[in-house]
């Protein structure tokens, strides 16, 4: 009886393990995803350069932690970068993408893609190529629970998308400028008869985009080494935000939750090869089945 309760309590310590690294990988892309969301929603535009925006902001706080170039503290050194892509992010869509207005959601597409091309080569001509570690204060250390052996990267990923998540709904219901922000994003003609500044709350949606990105890009490279190339990840966090809902806040979190979770298990118990196509073929799926995602937000516009 003890061995068979003992091959139990494994596998659900197995289970529980792939779940928990499953979320907080999944928690990096629906902070990635939200993104993606946001600017969507604000501008009906995809900017394609989200995961580059998240690799860029990472470098930009491993340049502010390491000691061969600023050497500030990480606690300094991160609001610093927050802000330093939230203004960059203004900046882009003050500068460059609101000179696209008029033209097709195509063009648009295709500047972010050359944009994340641009995020690439300024991060490897300015940090190299090679795989970099940001330092953090947990770094190395875990927590033990039954069994059960969490990292504190792991935990920080999940406390602070939980966190994050709180805080954007409270903002986006209970202030002016997300209140704002949310209705420009339902219909920009009459929140700009309503007197709301549509382009400068556009230009604020890109700067929140460019935060998030680098909360993302921050938890991500604590949780492993950074390279030029980790912005390809916006396109699996791409994945997520249609398979939760492209209009849908909460859906682009879920959707990289279910893509994160998803992973470890096809890894583990079917190939290790199906760990990278899992989430595009659920994504096929939900494209034939259920196309406006999960948290579907389908609104129809009169004309």
């Amino acid at each position: 009886m003890g061995r068979p309760r003992e091959k139990w309590e494994e596998r659900v310590l197995d289970v529980l393990q792939l779940v928990v690294s499953g979320l907080a990988n999944g928690c990096i892309y629906g902070l990635i995803a939200l993104g993606f969301v946001l600017i969507y929603k604000a501008t009906e535009a995809v900017n394609f350069a989200q995961g580059d925006m998240m690799m860029f902001g990472a470098f930009v706080t491993l340049g502010l932690t390491n000691s061969n170039y600023v050497g500030l503290s990480f606690w300094i050194a991160v609001p610093i970068a927050i802000a330093i892509m939230g203004v960059l992010g203004y900046l882009l869509d003050l500068v460059v993408i609101r000179r696209m207005f008029g033209q097709s959601q195509v063009a648009v597409v295709i500047l972010t893609i050359a944009l994340g091309f641009i995020f690439r080569f300024a991060a490897g001509t300015i940090w190299g190529h090679e795989p970099q570690s940001l330092e953090t204060p947990y770094a190395g250390m875990d927590v033990r629970f039954e069994g059960l052996v969490l990292g504190l990267d792991e935990v920080a990923v999940i406390a602070a998308t939980i966190v994050l998540t709180l805080g954007f709904y409270f903002y986006f219901n209970n202030t002016r400028l997300g209140v704002a922000m949310q209705a420009a994003s339902q219909n920009q003609l009459a929140a700009y008869y309503m007197g709301i500044p549509v382009k400068r709350v556009q230009s604020l949606v890109w700067a929140l985009a460019g935060m998030m990105a680098t909360v993302a890009g921050i938890l991500y490279a604590s949780k492993g080494s950074i390279d030029p190339t980790a912005g390809l990840l916006g396109i699996k966090a791409f994945a997520a935000a249609v398979i939760g809902g492209m209009g849908s806040l909460p859906g682009a979190l879920l959707g990289g939750i279910v893509v994160g979770i998803m992973e470890p298990f096809a890894a583990r118990y079917i190939a290790a090869g199906y760990s990278q196509i899992a989430p595009y073929l659920l994504l096929f799926l939900v494209l034939v089945f259920r196309p406006h995602g999960i948290l579907a937000q389908v609104h129809r516009k009169k004309v």
